[in-house]
């Protein structure tokens, strides 16, 4: 059980304003129907999210974490729980 203290979460952990943003984001950007947009949902295979549109995602989460962002970073991300929790880290202080 959460207490009133603790952030937003999915079923899975994941922060609900992280995901929500990611998803608004990718909406937005590309098109992507926001149906598809799950914590599993794969970025090149099921979004069909190409290298340039990854180097995008990630300089517009540099404006939403404040953080700077080494592209280096991303190269394992995966899916959109895997880009959740890499925007989670940036954002811990």
């Amino acid at each position: 059980m959460k207490n009133s203290n603790s952030t937003p979460e999915t079923e899975n952990g994941m922060d609900t304003k992280v995901f929500d943003h990611i998803r608004d984001t990718l909406n937005s950007m590309f098109d992507i129907d926001k149906n598809k947009i799950t914590p599993e949902a794969r970025l090149y295979e099921d979004l069909d999210i190409d290298s340039i549109d990854a180097v995008d995602l990630v300089v517009e989460l540099k404006s939403f974490t404040g953080s700077r962002i080494n592209p280096d970073d991303f190269k394992s991300v995966r899916t959109i729980q895997d880009v959740v929790s890499a925007v989670e880290r940036l954002m811990k202080p």
